[in-house]
Order: structure tokens, then C-alpha cells, then sequence
């Protein structure tokens, strides 16, 4: 005679498999037009390229047995004059291995100027279409700044991309300029010292190390207005609110202290910098911890609020540096680091909500990685993300993320965290 077994919780194994089926049924996503379409012509050789196009260097990879996938590839920042050098994707052969081609480009110019990086890739699959073939379907993969181009790319240039994947990654574009500005301006009224006055960037940087860094400290050996700084620094990074920190914050944050102090010309309206033009303090909402001596409603009466250039946020004049939408319609996945002080995990929190006022937050999966670098994600987790990627667009399948959003961050990431950093508040527990 047969039996039914309870599991520990007093549920039949019958119902628990019946509920991950219903689990998996749930997670299913009407399937996309590209899905049924032929496969590319896999009797063809393999091909490798490089050229310029549009003073653009760029690389073209294709597999012998091209299954039909296209990976656009986005990088990073390059600082200098001239055009940029380029680079292969992280997981370049692994994209090769699992039958998919890849394009990079180098850009024609270095510096923050996405506007012109969003073209130059627009381009380059342009080229693969005439040169290679039209693909059944193209992800744009991005890390940093890439990841800016990855999010306004999709939201810009939907009929492109079937898919994105945006590594510490720039995901509400402009914003990360509004996180910099906000930074130096929290530094600016709390130090006491005017930097924004500074006559030129030779001036700001004796401001910074002769009056800035003795008024503040550095970490690790704050001053008291410094520990009100760090407090503020805390949430403009992503500090939940329940008010705990970030896991690693702090060791990221060495990295940048400093290197995060943006230099804003007083002339705004005619700088070059699309990034200093569109940047904005008005909309920031500046939170600290009580008992500091400095409450959130002297801090945010108090700061200077800035203002951007006429137009420099402008969805029609200057539609990359607006604010992004949240406007998917196509899947993205993205994966951050707790700790990375150069492009916050607040960013990532700022667009979960931009996509859930839109309703495609169903279209968004994010991951994180308790860490205190900037794109340091090892090749197994990045492999993952993009076979999950393929499968979501394939098959319709939609991967599995975390709550960016959560009450309480202190656990976050540890799904994705395969070591944890010494120094990381559950280094030595039981995961």
C-alpha cells in the first residue's frame, strides 16, 4: 500500500512538487517573434575582423557553426584625447563557444559621451547585418559606462536589441552625474569649505587636499564632520531603510573618496562635458543618521542645489542624458557590487523604481555581489548571467534576481557571492 510522505513542514512532497511546477509556469513569458525564426547558416567559416568604421576601430567575431545570436559589446570609460581603443567582451569565448557571434567597438571618441557610443554600435551591427548576416536576435552587453549605453539603447532603440546585460553599469544614466555632484555638494556644506567657488580644476584640487581633507579626514580616520559625511555618503550610495550599511561599503569607498569630488565650472551652459552640463542636485532628498549633531532637514535646507544646463536633460533635445524611463520591453539583467563607490547600487535601486512606475518591472532581473570593487564579477558568475539571458530570450524563461528594494540589505548578494571578502560583516557565518 502506498503512503504519502511529509516533508519537515508538514507538506506532501506531491504539493510541493505541484507548487514548483506552478512556480515555473509563473515565471514563463509569452514567447517574442524571434524566437521561431530560422537559424543562421551554420556551414559557413568562422570569421574574425577588425577595421574602422565611422573613425571607429572595431572587432567582429563569428563562430564556424553561427547559431544566429549577435552580443553587442559596450565598454567602459577610456579617459584622453582621440578616438577610443577597442575591447573585447569578458566573456568573449564563452559567447563564441555557445554558437553566438560578437561585434565591439572602440568608439570614435574617449571620455563620457554615450550619445555618440549608442551610434557607433547602432552602426557596427549595421555593418554585421551587410557583412555577416541579420541575427535571430542581438543582446547589448555593457560594463560601467557601457551600462548607460546598454539601458538608453533599449529604451531609445527598442526594434534593435531582443535583450541587454549591463555590468556595474551606469543603469539610470545621468543619474550618476546627480550622485557626484550630490557627493561633492554634501562634502562642500559640511567641510565648510566653498568648492564649488574654485576658480579652475588646479584650484579645486588644492581646495580638496588643503582645506577639504583636514576638515573631513579620510576613512577610516574621520573627523566628526567627516563621520557626518560618511553617514550621508552611506545613503547617497544605497543604505536601506532600515538604515544599515552596504556590505563592503566602506573598503569601496577608499577608492573613490576623493576621486569622487566632481569639479564643476561655473560656466556651465558652455562646457563641453555632457555629463557636467545635465547633472542636477535640485531632486536629491539627502538622508543621515540621527544623533550626528546634523539633521536631515538643516542638511537638505542648507546645500547648494544645483542646477543643469538649459536643455541638458531634455528628452527630445538631448534624449541619452535625460532621465530614463523605465521603459523596457525587452528582458535586461544586470549585475552590481555592494561596495563600489564609483557607480553605486543606488543606481540600480533608482531604476527598479523608475521600471515599476512604468510596469516592466517584470522585464528587469538584478543581481549583486558583495564585493568592494567596480566590475570585478569572476567569469562563472558573468557566464550565468548571460546564459540565463539567452534562455529568458530563447525560451522564455525568466531567471531568478533579488529585491534591490528590500527593507533589509545586510544579506543581500550572497546568492551571487561565491567567496566572501574578509572583511565582510558575515565572513565566517554559515550562508
Amino acid at each position: 500500500m502506498l503512503t504519502t510522505r511529509r516533508t519537515s513542514l508538514g507538506v506532501s512532497p506531491r504539493r510541493v512538487v505541484g507548487a514548483l511546477l506552478a512556480l515555473g509556469l509563473a515565471l514563463l513569458v509569452p514567447r517574442a517573434p524571434w524566437f521561431n525564426a530560422p537559424r543562421a547558416e551554420s556551414d559557413r567559416a568562422a570569421i574574425s575582423r577588425s577595421g574602422v568604421l565611422g573613425g571607429a576601430s572595431y572587432l567582429i567575431e563569428a563562430p564556424a557553426k553561427w547559431e544566429g545570436g549577435l552580443v553587442v559589446f559596450a565598454h567602459g570609460i577610456q579617459r584622453g584625447p582621440g578616438p577610443g581603443a577597442v575591447a573585447t567582451p569578458p566573456i568573449a569565448s564563452h559567447i563564441l563557444a555557445g554558437g553566438h557571434a560578437w561585434v565591439a567597438s572602440g568608439y570614435r571618441a574617449r571620455e563620457y559621451q554615450p550619445h555618440l557610443f549608442i551610434e557607433d554600435l547602432i552602426a557596427l551591427r549595421e555593418l554585421f547585418v551587410k557583412e555577416v548576416g541579420r541575427p535571430r536576435w542581438t543582446i547589448i552587453y555593457g560594463q560601467s559606462m557601457g551600462g548607460h549605453i546598454v539601458v538608453a539603447s533599449l529604451e531609445l532603440h527598442p526594434a534593435l536589441y531582443q535583450g541587454g546585460l549591463a555590468e556595474c553599469g551606469l543603469v539610470d544614466g545621468i543619474s550618476i552625474a546627480d550622485y557626484l555632484m550630490a557627493y561633492t555638494a554634501a562634502a562642500e556644506l559640511i567641510s565648510g569649505v566653498p568648492m564649488f567657488d574654485a576658480p579652475d580644476r588646479e584650484a579645486f584640487a588644492r581646495t580638496l587636499n588643503e582645506r577639504v581633507v583636514p576638515a573631513l579626514g579620510m576613512p577610516g580616520s574621520y573627523t566628526a564632520r567627516g563621520q557626518q559625511f560618511d553617514s550621508v555618503v552611506k545613503y547617497l550610495m544605497g543604505a536601506d531603510r532600515a538604515g544599515n550599511d552596504l556590505p563592503l561599503r566602506l573598503q569601496g569607498l577608499r577608492r573613490r573618496y576623493l576621486l569622487n569630488m566632481m569639479y564643476r565650472p561655473r560656466d556651465v551652459e558652455n562646457d563641453l562635458n555632457p555629463g557636467v552640463r545635465a547633472a542636477s542636485t535640485v531632486h536629491i532628498r539627502y538622508r543621515i543618521d540621527p544623533g550626528l549633531g546634523l539633521t536631515e532637514a538643516e542638511l537638505n535646507a542648507r546645500v547648494r542645489r544645483l542646477q543643469p544646463a538649459k536643455d541638458a536633460r531634455s528628452p527630445i533635445a538631448n534624449p541619452v542624458y535625460a532621465e530614463r524611463t523605465g521603459r523596457l520591453t525587452v528582458p535586461l539583467i544586470t549585475l552590481h557590487e555592494t561596495g563600489d563607490a564609483w557607480v553605486p547600487l543606488s543606481l540600480e535601486q533608482s531604476y527598479r523604481r523608475r521600471t515599476i512606475a512604468a510596469g516592466t518591472d517584470h522585464l528587469l532581473v538584478q543581481r549583486v555581489m558583495r564585493a568592494p570593487s567596480h566590475c570585478g564579477f569572476d567569469g562563472q558568475t558573468r557566464e550565468q548571467a548571460f546564459d540565463d539571458l539567452v534562455a529568458w530570450i530563447e525560451r522564455g524563461v525568466r531567471p531568478q534576481g533579488e529585491d534591490v528594494l528590500a527593507r533589509d540589505l545586510s544579506r543581500i548578494g550572497l546568492a551571487w557571492t561565491l567567496a566572501l571578502h574578509p572583511d565582510d560583516p558575515l565572513a565566517g557565518q554559515r550562508r
